[in-house]
C-alpha cells in the first residue's frame, strides 16, 4: 500500500465501511453473490477510490461487476452515510476486479501438474 498516511487511512476507512455494506445489504443490491473488498488505492486527492473486488465464489464474475457499476450510486450514499464525520468527500468509486487469487490458484495447478522426477539420493 503505498501513498501518504492519509491516503492510507481513508483506504482502510473505505475498505471496512465496504465490505460491511456489502454484508448487510448484499441481498438488496447483489443478491446471492458473494464478494469481499480485497484492497482500496485512493487518489492523492482523497476524490477517487480503486476498490479491487474478489468474486472466488462467484460464477458470472463480469455480470456480479456489471451489478456493482449498476448500483455505484447507491453504494458510494451508503459509504457517506458511514464516513461523512471522518472525510470531506467522499470519494468516486471505481470496482475493478482482482485476480490475485484466480492467478495464485492458476499457479498452483500448474505447478501440480509438472512431472518432477524426486531427488536423487547420494
Amino acid at each position: 500500500m503505498s501513498g501518504s498516511a492519509r491516503q492510507q487511512k481513508v483506504a482502510r476507512l473505505i475498505l471496512k465501511e465496504l465490505s460491511a455494506i456489502f454484508q448487510q445489504d448484499k441481498r438488496r443490491i447483489l443478491g446471492d453473490s458473494f464478494i469481499s473488498v480485497a484492497d482500496v488505492r485512493v487518489s492523492p486527492d482523497l476524490s477517487v477510490a480503486k476498490v479491487y473486488i474478489s468474486l472466488m465464489l462467484d460464477k458470472d464474475k463480469t455480470a456480479t461487476l456489471n451489478k456493482l457499476n449498476i448500483h455505484k450510486k447507491e453504494i458510494r450514499k451508503a459509504l457517506g452515510d458511514r464516513i461523512r464525520h471522518q472525510v470531506r468527500i467522499i470519494p468516486e468509486l471505481i470496482f475493478i476486479k482482482d485476480e490475485v487469487e484466480e492467478n495464485a490458484m492458476r499457479l498452483e495447478a500448474l505447478i501440480k501438474s509438472l512431472n518432477i522426477p524426486p531427488a536423487s539420493e547420494k
